[in-house]
């Protein structure tokens, strides 16, 4: 089967290392707004701003980063962002044992943490497309996507006990030390990496940060495919503060039972991005972006009526269950074919303006949430949000020139 294909050795240590990172997120899950809401008794404004402020600054400080990792090797680039996000989250931990932890430094580490996230990310893309074969690209981001929910699976109820026993500054200690497994698992990698040669002027220009977007915005396959992306990810994520604030707060949910809501639905993760490269070999690249692109979207409004107790519970799961199969199936395809109609000298790049655009409306879409939060309270705001996520399919691309604009792209590049 082609999910059970050997990518080598290599990739072997790439997917590792993954794993690490993404198990010490899992299992970090939700430790910011926690923190904000447990320790530093943040109410449901703090706890948004917390969120977009880290990545609307982060987003800004992370635009002349895509040429910078654009012409440096991309294995030290991911091992300097690895550790730079485990000394940034050591930090809290630290601050708690003295007694100086502070709301303005959960400010500092999120757009740090924002920042690094961004570089790595456009680094291991660019990484990625060049260890594996073209043909093998889903296979490795399928296998990226299930590590992912697995981790979701098992990281947030062990998180959530570790929150109950010793308090959420445990998660993000333990988030900090898988960086920095990462990192070593990154350096295990070996082999040669030449140094990417600029082919215009040898210093970075202005025109070199908004590459990136030109070749997303001049694309008519990319183009729509991002504007769905930021408003559909901006959506559910500015939800996720202010479902933390309803169901840790007026519902009475327990840390544990918070991390199993989110937790015990991403088995569907698992589900969905082993059905990615079979629905992609059965139906298309394309049928499958535009289907799964739109079941995505009708889930999320089900969580404004999300009650006390277990009806609450049985119903978040359901919701969520939904959401993310679709959201494992869109996202690897999404991934790869970002990389399929994207010239390697541009790949960086590319990733870089992805990202940032994508925090910027998630921190934009956060704070306007957050206030909308404020003024009617976190059901309203979370059931506005569903409602206008169900016009989110008219964003998908409706033609495919995919492969004119690529071959085009290819040939300028």
């Amino acid at each position: 089967m082609a999910g059970r294909r050997a990518l080598g050795r290599r990739f072997g240590w790439m997917w590792g290392a993954f794993a690490v990172s993404s198990y010490g997120t899992a299992f970090g899950f939700g430790a910011f707004p926690l923190i904000a809401i447990l320790v530093l008794h943040s109410g449901p404004s703090q706890v948004a701003a917390l969120a977009a402020a880290g990545r609307a600054v982060g987003a800004v400080a992370a635009v002349p980063l895509g040429p910078w990792v654009e012409f440096r090797r991309k294995r030290p680039v991911m091992m300097a962002m690895d550790l730079t996000r485990f000394a940034a989250l050591a930090s809290i931990p630290a601050a708690f044992a003295l007694g100086l932890l502070t709301f303005a430094q959960l400010l500092v580490v999120s757009i740090v943490v924002a920042t690094a996230n961004i570089a790595f990310n456009a680094a291991s893309g660019a990484y990625l497309k060049s260890l594996v074969p073209p043909e093998d690209l889903l296979v490795a981001n399928g296998r990226f996507e299930s590590t992912t929910w697995t981790s979701i699976v098992v990281g947030p109820p062990l998180g959530g006990a570790a929150v109950g026993m010793f308090g959420p500054v445990t998660t993000v200690a333990a988030d900090a030390v898988s960086y920095l497994l990462s990192a070593l698992g990154i350096r295990a990698i070996g082999g040669t990496e030449p140094r990417p040669e600029r082919t215009g002027a040898p210093r970075l220009r202005a025109g070199d940060l908004l590459e990136g977007w030109r070749h997303i915005l001049g694309h008519s396959t990319l183009r729509p495919l991002l504007f769905n992306a930021i408003v559909v990810n901006g959506l559910i994520m500015a939800s996720e503060p202010l479902l933390a604030v309803l169901l840790l707060g007026p519902l009475g949910f327990a840390p544990w039972q918070y991390g199993l809501v989110f937790a015990a639905p991403c088995i569907g993760g698992l589900v969905g991005s082993r059905l990615a490269p079979r629905l992609v070999a059965r139906f298309g690249q394309r049928k499958v972006l535009l289907t799964s692109g739109a079941l995505r979207a009708c889930w999320p409004l089900g969580l404004a009526f999300v009650q006390p107790g277990i009806p609450g519970i049985v119903l978040i799961i359901t919701v969520q269950f939904g959401l993310v199969t679709c959201c494992a199936v869109f996202n690897p395809v999404l991934a790869t074919c970002r990389l399929e109609h994207t010239a390697p000298d541009r790949v960086a790049r590319t990733l870089t303006a992805w990202s940032v655009s994508s925090s910027a409306a998630i921190a934009t879409l956060t704070a306007l949430w957050g206030l909308l939060a404020a003024l009617t309270g976190p059901r309203t705001a979370i059931a506005a949000a569903g409602v206008v996520l169900l016009a989110t399919p008219l964003l998908l691309p409706r033609r495919e020139k995919a492969a004119q604009v690529t071959a085009r792209t290819v040939t300028d590049g």
